[in-house]
């Protein structure tokens, strides 16, 4: 990455927590990121840094979230037997309240800021919190197992100081919450790469049912919301150059003062909850890519839901940050990719998302 360095927020108990014992998000998967990091040597490396996190005020948290949801959430950590489906908390839905669910976001938030102050006060180049990345919460409600948006509030006290920041988000999901935060300003540009419909009538919305090309901000945000809508069963190597041909220029011509990443993993060909076909070989190249910006860089992690695929991705991603040897264990053996009549078919829907970008980028 930079001399100053990378840096791994890293604290067990944002790793401890269990939404439900059927949940599909396992916060144990960090665990076997740092693991494996720690067994490779990634953190005896004279430029990296383990970085422990605070926990997020209040007025952190308030940024971006409604005083009273903030106040449902506390509730329901201390009660979470009770009825907060009003507030997108539901014991059997995707996001269900848990006790102490408020304290470990406060913390899994604290990371992002924590990697944050340490980037922009330049005491790192780049810094990364896996336990972030919580894209969808919204101002008044939580949404697809995020409950405290992260991302969106470590853009807007960025923003608040003056700065121009650009979020990129590479989850298999819309960044819907992050996009939301800023659809009227120009202060953050939000550029999200997503599987947008469900094979064979991709007309049918995946989750969360929003990120089309037109969705580009109002007002003075026209322009500074960009969707890159994928098709289902989009494989590396037509992902790569989709990232190619709209984040790169797009990141020249806005110009960042910061740049704030979400690499949830779960475009991977293995992940259990999507459609994507996204390799380890390609997520290298696209890190690769965020690695030669030259203003701070804010990681964080989101989606993923192959443990396995988690804990290599991620490793091989903070190995980049660091500019260190990538291991081949960490890569996919096989990874899978279209030919003949299916590769045209993708690269034509592939084309069509990125000049709908494009073109509903500012002038």
């Amino acid at each position: 990455m930079t001399a100053k360095g990378a840096g791994f927020v890293w604290d067990p108990r944002v790793a401890a927590h269990v939404y439900r014992d059927d949940h599909p998000l396992k916060p144990k998967r960090l665990i076997g990121v740092h693991d494996t990091l720690e067994r490779l040597g990634a953190f005896a490396r004279q430029d990296a840094r383990v970085l422990t996190p605070h926990a997020a005020t209040r007025a952190d948290i308030e940024r971006i979230h409604d005083g009273d949801y903030v106040d449902a959430v506390m509730q329901a950590s201390r009660d979470p037997d009770g009825d907060y489906t009003e507030w997108g908390l539901a014991a059997w839905g995707d996001t269900p309240p848990f006790a102490g669910m408020h304290e470990v976001s406060l913390l899994t938030t604290g990371g992002t800021l924590t990697a944050m102050e340490e980037v922009v006060a330049g005491r790192l180049g780049v810094a990364f919190n896996g336990s972030g990345g919580l894209h969808h919460a919204m101002r008044r409600n939580a949404s697809g197992f995020c409950i405290y948006n992260d991302p969106a509030i470590g853009c807007g006290l960025l923003a608040d100081r003056g700065m121009k920041v650009a979020y990129v988000d590479i989850d298999a999901h819309h960044g819907d919450g992050v996009q939301a935060a800023f659809y009227d300003t120009d202060r953050v540009l939000t550029i999200s790469l997503h599987q947008y419909g469900i094979m064979p009538d991709l007309r049918r919305p995946f989750f969360p049912g929003t990120g089309a090309a037109d969705e580009r901000g109002r007002g003075k945000g026209a322009g500074y919301s960009i969707n890159v809508a994928l098709p289902a069963y989009t494989d590396g190597a037509a992902y790569v150059r989709a990232f190619d041909a709209v984040v790169p220029p797009l990141l020249e011509r806005y110009r960042p003062d910061v740049l704030v990443t979400q690499q949830g993993i779960d475009s991977h060909f293995d992940d259990p909850l999507t459609n994507l076909m996204v390799s380890t070989q390609a997520r290298e190249h696209v890190v690769r890519r965020f690695a030669m910006t030259t203003v701070p860089w804010v990681a964080m992690g989101g989606g993923g839901y192959s443990l396995d695929a988690v804990r290599r991705a991620w490793s091989m991603e903070f190995l980049i940050m660091l500019g260190a040897p990538i291991p081949k264990e960490l890569h996919d053996a096989d990874p899978p990719e279209w030919s003949g009549e299916r590769r045209a078919r993708v690269d034509a829907a592939v084309d069509g998302a990125i000049t709908g970008a494009l073109g509903a980028a500012w002038t």
